[in-house]
């Protein structure tokens, strides 16, 4: 079997991780990487992958890295306005998709980018960390089987040092980043949300302080799903201690849950803790469940449906907190 030939769009951090996940599988060669120069692409080689041979090419032009090096995939980690170009010209190019999160900074950006990955029949993922463990997907498939009756209301909260953190980066750059915390670090919490809920918001109200950023850097949010679902999430960008909560309430138990990694759960059935819940299967990360789908080995734990849900979702917060009214989602 011939390999999956991937290349990188975007040379920074996260890249590093999706490397680490694809060198390990036998299936894969990294062939190219692209930046805005050759020394920041050269660099993200030498860091994260020297010992790949061939050495993968450099390229600051996508179309010139498409043309010349015939991935068979690509992983795109830029800043998040670009994603929509990009993932439109990559799967035009003919190469199956893994995005950083979020998928796109528009709604309709996003009802467009599912057109065409209908068309092509490539695989999309997004780079969701829950979606990929094993207490993420028992705790859907709860809320499918209705295992601890109807699921009710979710509560969450997410706190970052953000603020400081990405002071003179692109993070605080609207033109790039599309929007602040809630886009950025929050769109782990809310992917987990929205993931987990399987519904299109219906209802928002948004109260956003900037803290003197450009952008929001903390979020209180009141959520109304299609499906009847409330939900309650504060997101800070301005405090020294990382954490982040997350409890599902159904109307015949609750399950606590860590929204950032799956690094635990807590599940009650009824008024009682159950001591062993019954989760299966091992954690992988999205770069796994990539090259798996790719192979039609497993199915893809996200795709544009769930990129699509999330930017109504965002697109609905920014209105609300505009105009300071509840936001329909569109």
């Amino acid at each position: 079997m011939s390999k999956i030939r991937v290349a990188f769009l975007g040379c920074g951090g996260i890249a590093g991780k999706h490397v680490r996940s694809l060198k390990a599988k036998s299936e894969v060669q990294i062939v190219a990487g692209c930046d805005v120069s050759p020394e920041v692409v050269n660099g993200f080689i030498d860091r994260t992958m020297p010992d790949v041979k061939p050495r993968p090419a450099v390229f600051t032009a996508a179309a010139e890295m498409y043309d010349k090096s015939k991935p068979d995939a690509v992983v795109i980690c830029t800043p998040h306005t670009q994603h929509f170009d990009q993932g439109m010209q990559a799967l035009a190019a003919g190469c199956h998709v893994l995005m950083e999160k979020p998928m796109v900074t528009a709604s309709a950006d996003a009802w467009k980018l599912k057109e065409k990955v209908e068309q092509t029949g490539k695989v999309f993922i997004i780079g969701y960390n829950t979606p990929c463990s094993p207490e993420f997907f028992y705790l859907r498939e709860q809320i499918r089987k209705q295992t601890f009756g109807k699921l009710e209301m979710v509560n969450g909260y997410l706190s970052q040092g953000w603020l400081k953190a990405t002071i003179g980066k692109w993070r605080q750059d609207p033109a790039l980043s599309g929007g602040g915390q809630a886009y950025d670090s929050g769109a782990h919490l809310l992917n987990s949300l929205c993931w987990s809920v399987e519904s299109r918001p219906a209802e928002v109200y948004a109260m956003i302080d900037n803290c003197g950023s450009k952008v929001d850097i903390n979020s209180v949010l009141v959520i109304k799903f299609q499906n009847n679902v409330m939900a309650s999430i504060c997101v800070s960008g301005n405090c020294p201690s990382a954490g982040s909560h997350m409890a599902f309430v159904f109307d015949n138990g609750r399950v606590e849950i860590d929204p950032w990694s799956a690094g635990w759960i807590n599940v009650f059935a009824g008024a009682n803790k159950v001591k062993y819940p019954p989760i299966t299967g091992n954690a992988c990360e999205p770069a796994d469940n990539f090259v798996d789908a790719v192979l039609g080995r497993n199915q893809a734990r996200t795709n544009p449906m769930n990129g699509i849900i999330q930017s109504e979702l965002m697109d609905a917060i920014y209105e609300s907190a505009k105009t300071g009214r509840p936001a329909r989602a569109k």
